[in-house]
């Protein structure tokens, strides 16, 4: 399906720019994605649906049925004194944030349970708060701010607070993901809980594209059912994005965004690339509709990478398998398991360049 051009459909007060994006996926292989954009210059609202979550918003904005319980911690630097003060912070901050959290060491059958433990770094003291469910199985960590060695380990009043304020809102939006991405998984994958992505950020894009891409992007994948964290920690696969302006005649800068998705072993999976060219300079403000858009096209893409790289289908004896690519020829991608959320166009998927 093709979109005319907003140009196209002139409006009696206001004339926006239409953006054509090109996505292409591994190499050299272009999803042609006519997308209308309003540039930032010619709207006054770059955010419509700000403070208009719609339904979907309003479904997740309940308090999730679920409670953790926070034992005092035995590996994170700390006295007993101080242990318990760091996790009574940590309780307080996650109730303001609506998480229902009680420090205890003795939980009930069906609490989650949040794991603190610390290690000491040339920029401080580094607290990590490990999210497990009910059945003791890991589901995302947040890494808390670094604070100065004799401010953690010798602790005044509400020495605590604002770090445990940062920590739980991180850990809650890491719950509301978890809980989001368990709802798109059928109930056998859901033994294993669902796949991780190290994010941590985008670099490159002018205005505030690196904030915005990447907070639209984790929203996405998220829809997708995957878990969005900044650290390490039992993340399965990793992404990175990257924006290069590029200066061309006639005052125009070509946009270049690669996503480039990687396993835990370091080996590279796929990239997404998309491309546009735009009047020079007029990305050097908020992105906003443009941010969510690009992000929209580009998480299908990833989780299009992904599917690849964890569906393995039985090859024919002396058959190439779907997605392995062959002298000549692009890799197929292989079916997509039923029930996997997508918008019905399955691009074709070439390999990592070599």
């Amino acid at each position: 399906m093709t979109l005319a051009p907003i140009s196209d459909r002139p409006h009696p007060r206001r004339q926006a720019t239409g953006l054509a994006w090109g996505l292409t996926l591994g190499r050299g292989l272009r999803l042609a994605l006519a997308l209308a954009l309003l540039l930032p210059a010619a709207c006054s609202n770059l955010q419509p649906f700000c403070g208009q979550p719609g339904r979907e918003g309003a479904r997740l904005s309940v308090p999730l049925a679920l409670r953790l319980a926070i034992a005092q911690p035995t590996q994170a630097l700390l006295t007993d004194a101080a242990s318990k003060q760091l996790a009574e912070a940590l309780a307080a901050a996650l109730l303001e944030e609506e998480v229902p959290a009680t420090v205890t060491d003795r939980p009930m059958p069906l609490d989650w349970h949040l794991d603190i433990v610390a290690d000491a770094g040339p920029r401080g003291v580094v607290p990590r708060f490990r999210l497990l469910n009910a059945d003791g199985q890991e589901q995302g960590v947040v890494a808390g701010q670094p604070m100065p060695p004799q401010v953690w380990t010798n602790p005044g009043p509400g020495a605590f607070i604002a770090m445990a304020s940062q920590a739980a809102k991180s850990l809650s939006t890491l719950l509301l993901q978890v809980d989001a991405a368990r709802k798109q998984m059928d109930p056998v994958a859901l033994a294993g809980g669902p796949a991780r992505i190290r994010f941590t950020r985008v670099v490159g894009a002018p205005g505030d594209g690196n904030t915005a891409l990447a907070s639209r992007m984790r929203e996405f994948l998220s829809r997708h059912g995957y878990v969005m964290q900044e650290v390490s920690d039992g993340a399965t696969f990793g992404l990175e994005g990257r924006v290069t302006m590029v200066a061309q005649p006639n005052a125009v800068q070509r946009v270049e965004i690669v996503w480039r998705v990687s396993r835990r072993d370091g080996e590279e999976l796929g990239q997404v690339v998309q491309m546009n060219e735009v009047p020079a300079n007029s990305l050097n403000r908020p992105w906003g509709d443009v941010a969510y858009v690009v992000a929209e096209e580009a998480a299908g893409g990833i989780r299009q990478v992904l599917v690849n790289a964890t569906t393995a289908a039985p090859a024919a004896p002396g058959a190439a398998a779907p997605g392995t690519a062959t002298p000549g020829n692009a890799a197929m991608p292989p079916p997509l398991p039923a029930g996997l959320p997508g918008r019905g166009n399955n691009p074709l998927v070439a390999p990592p360049s070599r």
